[in-house]
């Protein structure tokens, strides 16, 4: 079988054709989708970055959550990185991995500013919420006074849904949100059973938390899932144009190092070109975005629908 590195002749098959058409049309689909941002009906509010979904919850609490998160990913990053050297990123996964740890990062900075500003704000609105979050929630309080206690949860978001539009790195931290929400099922080759084996066993054994075999697999998944419990940051349909462009840009970037002779190797063997079924390969790959994207999608509108319900006092569904 012929490589890369033969020349022309690896380039003119007919299969680089039609995976070159396999990666195009996606993208130029993709890229139909991004006017649609402009007219979005719900904008991303500044408050969405960093304010929990539940009242009751402290924004100093989803910090806390989005450090050791940063400090986790970035921490199983290097100790990849170390022993094997920057060729690392020659493979999807540590792509994804490095995107997930970026949107700790800039989560963590967002939170932390919008807990400065939340610390900042007047003596009004502080104690308004503080007798929401203290007000006795038991099963024997009046129905009046949880009503009561429903308009003033009401009237703080209210207060809230008026703030001011997310700026460019808010919206920066929405598409690395979606886009990386979306590309850790696409990377996950574990079954949901496993996924939930390696989320045990680190709660069991949090000294090792750095020695899960595969963990960039499902630590990654694991990571933002919870973050995806406590956020408010909403994640509209539309948005997988950023994760067919992450994706895209990836197998863009293979067919460049390759071409300029820098690699000989296919770091995943459906990306070789020289195959027969090498469109098959690349088809397949392209529709597995849309179900990868859509269960993650799925997870944050089962959230929205079903918490309401489950935690009516718990929970306040703001956009």
């Amino acid at each position: 079988m012929s490589t890369p590195a033969d020349g022309a002749a690896y380039w003119l098959r007919w299969q680089v054709f039609v995976c070159g058409a396999l990666i195009a049309v996606p993208t130029a689909l993709a890229a139909a989708l991004l006017p649609r941002l402009r007219r979005s009906v719900a904008p991303l509010r500044a408050t969405d970055l960093w304010l929990p979904c539940w009242p009751r919850l402290h924004p100093g609490c989803l910090l806390g959550y989005r450090a050791f998160a940063l400090a986790a990913a970035a921490a199983l990053l290097v100790r990849d990185i170390v022993p094997h050297g920057p060729r690392v990123f020659f493979f999807y996964t540590q792509w994804t991995f490095l995107l997930v740890t970026i949107y700790f990062a800039v989560a963590t900075a967002i939170s932390a500013h919008g807990c400065w500003s939340y610390s900042k704000k007047s003596l009004r609105k502080t104690d308004e919420y503080g007798d929401v979050e203290n007000r006795d929630l038991s099963t024997s309080i009046s129905g009046e006074r949880k009503n009561d206690e429903k308009d003033k949860m009401a009237s703080y978001y209210e207060q809230i849904a008026n703030e001011k539009r997310a700026a460019f790195w808010g919206r920066c931290m929405q598409i690395i949100y979606q886009g990386s929400a979306s590309n850790t099922f696409i990377c996950t080759k574990f079954t949901a059973f496993k996924t939930l084996t390696v989320c045990c066993y680190v709660v069991l054994n949090l000294s090792n938390f750095f020695q899960v075999t595969d963990g960039m697999h499902s630590v990654n998944a694991v990571l933002l899932l919870i973050d995806t419990l406590l956020n408010n940051m909403p994640f509209p349909w539309y948005r997988i144009a950023f994760f067919v462009f992450w994706s895209c840009s990836y197998v863009t970037f293979q067919w460049v190092i390759h071409a300029s002779g820098a690699l000989s190797w296919w770091p995943y063997p459906f990306l070789d070109l020289a195959s027969p079924g090498a469109p098959l390969w690349y088809l397949a790959m392209a529709v597995a975005h849309v179900p990868c994207f859509s269960a993650y999608w799925l997870v944050v509108k089962a959230k929205r629908a079903y918490f309401p319900r489950m935690f009516p006092q718990a929970y306040v569904r703001t956009s």
